[in-house]
């Protein structure tokens, strides 16, 4: 009778052993998901704050919210590039003005609003949803002075260092 049982035991291991590894990296890709979540919604307040105090139309918004490495890379999120922020500038009722930068349209920007849109994140797991949409993040902040400096009467260029 023993006999006939010797390799049950590596075929139950077999079983419960991928469960409990499937069961397992998908806790951890779970993790992973939740921290690049935080990590947009934290990089749109960034892009927002930076948007409020640059000139209106610098890319430097767009930099800072991806947490721009030198070469232009996301520090926080594979594949995530500048196309994915979006910066919108918005009048008294929240509406987005379509030409910021005429001369009647900036006086009327009353906010900024930073969003992160379309970013695909892929998933370590093979076969089980191996990428999915990420939700629109979205930060929206009172303007400041977008760069305008009262003491020199110009716009000053918004340098910002990358991370």
């Amino acid at each position: 009778m023993r006999r006939r049982q010797q390799g049950v035991t590596c075929v139950e291991f077999a079983i419960v052993g991928a469960v409990l590894f499937t069961l397992i990296f998908g806790v951890i890709e779970f993790g992973r998901a939740l921290f690049v979540a935080n990590a947009l919604a934290e990089s749109t307040r960034r892009g927002a704050r930076v948007a409020a105090v640059c000139p209106v139309g610098d890319s430097a918004p767009a930099q800072v919210a991806i947490f721009a490495t030198a070469n232009g890379t996301s520090r926080i999120a594979p594949d995530l590039t500048t196309g994915h922020v979006v910066v919108s500038y918005l009048d008294q009722a929240g509406v987005p003005l379509a030409n910021p930068t005429e001369p009647g349209n900036y006086a009327q920007i009353r906010y900024v609003r930073v969003r992160i849109v379309d970013y695909t994140m892929r998933m370590l797991i093979p076969f089980v949803m191996p990428e999915f949409l990420m939700p629109a993040f979205t930060a929206t902040v009172p303007r400041e002075s977008f760069g305008y400096s009262p003491t020199r009467q110009a716009f000053l260029p918004c340098t910002v260092t990358p991370v």
